[in-house]
């Protein structure tokens, strides 16, 4: 089970540019990740996954990578990160480090030498094409920041291919000396102490050398698509397993935004020897409109009755075939209170609704920074927003295509933007919310003097203590491991209602999420003997009678 530890963990996950400077410079760094060990050790957690802290010109906020062995300055430096792996495992945390092996950063020495010529060591370390005969692009592919996937290098008098920004050229996997220049940066990290990786987009990591053009129905001059599960993608990722992951006991969780439990077993079933846990994005487009031409910026009401087909869909398929990797939110995600629940009138009962949803399910949960006090979205404007994949998809659809208003537009971003999940960490309700001592990077949401963690502590209500109730039922309760899943009542477009169930003992999780009450009684079982309260979110829940309150959230074992 030692291999296995991430099956009975909860993981931290750390913004680091967000997460706690200490010398002042506006900007999180990586001492203020140790600093706040004590704190994560008295939330529960048992790891922590570390967002990008490699030099790095930050165009995407430290995704695009020039070094994949230096610490960027900005953080600190190589001896901070090797003394705070020491100081995690010496609190009994591991350290699970952030990879981007699909792109790194323009500035890397690999694709500035690439960009020189076409017979050089690095030549074929990126994907470079012809242009057309007109000098347009090899094909229609679009970035997911904006615009053409393709750039023009006048150097090489080629395109070479970026799934993202500009300034992210990917790797060209199908080069071996690429890979084994990947596996040899993960074998120093696993030298340094580092227990697994969560991989970026590792899904994309193969292209489609047909290089086809994406399907058009919308007649739009690029289109996004065609980029994960390529031809040879399972290949090279069983490939980084025997070289890397399998020998050194690392722990895998891949970004994979176009699985389904259907198809997530080619990942993550141990005979495979691939990946241990995969992030599916499917259960977080259920307030994506279904065919507009505004891709996620397209917003409607979350679709509860979609959503618990989606995560019971995956319970379902990867039992025993597989581990979920459980989350709402992440340094990509909107926080989910503000999202799908009611930050308003019931943030906290919003909050801890979510999370039982999350902690009941069979999986590894993953807990990113101000979760587990309840941080909302800030209602930002545009000019507000850092975030290069919002600001070039504003600058593309609302001021070029026309195809959605500013008004539209900004409605969405406060609802889905990733800079929401991406301003600084609320720790008290003093100057910059106890960030920083000096000008922060990024705009603090006002709220803070309302919503931190030393305001959130002290409470009778608090999102922090009810989150250490479910950490540690995570730890002691077998049921929430090993136990079997059955969905009820999966029409009801208010209520998730399911149970879990191992040998003799069956657990059962009754989630409001509405704002509208029920008769608790409609959810319970027929002929019910005997139950008892495992953990309830209205703190004068004793026992199951009368009316579940909006937002009300509970789990009951039952007899």
């Amino acid at each position: 089970m030692e291999k296995e530890w991430w099956k009975k963990a909860v993981i931290y996950q750390v913004y680091p540019k967000s997460f706690l400077d200490t010398n002042g410079d506006g900007i999180g760094d990586i001492k203020g990740i140790e600093k706040k060990l004590d704190y994560l050790v008295k939330l529960g957690i048992d790891a922590i996954w570390i967002s990008p802290v490699y030099l790095s010109p930050q165009v995407d906020n430290g995704y695009d990578i020039t070094d994949y062995r230096k610490i960027d300055p900005m953080f600190g430096d190589n001896n901070d990160i090797y003394h705070l792996i020491d100081k995690a495992h010496e609190h009994g945390i591991k350290i699970i480090m952030d990879m981007v092996a699909n792109h790194t950063s323009d500035q890397s020495v690999w694709f500035q030498e690439s960009r020189k010529s076409k017979d050089n060591f690095f030549s074929d370390f990126y994907v470079w094409r012809d242009a057309k005969e007109d000098g347009s692009e090899p094909n229609n592919w679009g970035s997911n920041f904006g615009g053409s996937a393709w750039e023009w290098d006048q150097n090489r008098k080629q395109y070479y291919l970026h799934y993202y920004a500009k300034q992210q050229p990917d790797l060209n996997w199908e080069n071996p000396r690429v890979r084994q220049y990947i596996y040899d940066m993960m074998r120093f990290w696993k030298a340094k102490g580092v227990d697994g990786w969560r991989m970026d987009v590792v899904t994309s990591i193969s292209k489609d050398l047909h290089f086809p053009d994406n399907p058009n129905p919308h007649g739009k001059p690029y289109v996004v698509g065609n980029q994960n599960n390529g031809p040879r993608m399972h290949e090279f990722i069983h490939e980084m397993n025997q070289e890397v992951l399998k020998p050194f006991s690392m722990m895998s969780v891949g970004e994979s935004p176009d699985s389904t439990s259907q198809d997530a077993t080619l990942l993550v079933d141990p005979e495979r020897e691939e990946l241990d846990m995969i992030f599916t994005f499917e259960h977080m487009h259920v307030d994506r409109a279904q065919g507009g031409v505004n891709g996620r910026w397209d917003i409607q009401k979350m679709n509860l009755i979609k959503l618990k087909k989606i995560l019971s869909s995956w319970q379902i398929n990867l039992r025993d075939h597989g581990w979920n990797a459980l989350y709402f939110e992440n340094h990509d995600r909107a926080r989910v209170t503000s999202r799908w629940g009611n930050d308003k009138k019931y943030r906290y009962e919003s909050a801890t609704a979510f999370a039982t949803i999350l902690y009941g399910l069979q999986g590894t949960p993953f807990v990113y920074q101000g979760e587990e006090i309840g941080m909302t979205n800030p209602d930002f404007e545009i000019e507000d927003y850092e975030d290069i994949e919002l600001l070039d998809n504003y600058h593309e659809l609302v001021l070029e295509q026309k195809t959605i208003s500013k008004e539209d537009f900004l409605k969405a971003a406060r609802k889905i933007s990733r800079d929401n999940a991406r301003t600084p960490m609320q720790w008290s309700g003093t100057d910059n919310a106890g960030f920083t001592t000096g000008d922060p990077w990024f705009k603090l949401n006002p709220n803070y003097k309302e919503v931190n963690v030393e305001a959130d502590c002290q409470k009778d209500t608090s999102v922090f203590k009810y989150y250490q109730t479910l950490i540690k039922l995570r730890h002691e309760c077998r049921i929430l491991t090993e136990g079997s899943y059955e969905l009820l009542y999966p029409e009801d477009p208010n209520v998730f209602t399911y149970k879990r169930t191992l040998g003799g003992k069956t657990w059962l999780v009754i989630v409001n999420l509405s704002d509208t009450q029920f008769e608790l009684s409609d959810y319970l079982p027929q002929g019910l003997k005997k139950e008892t309260l495992v953990i309830a979110n209205y703190r004068d829940r004793t026992s199951t009678d009368g009316l579940l309150r909006p937002w009300e959230s509970l789990i009951l074992a039952i007899s």
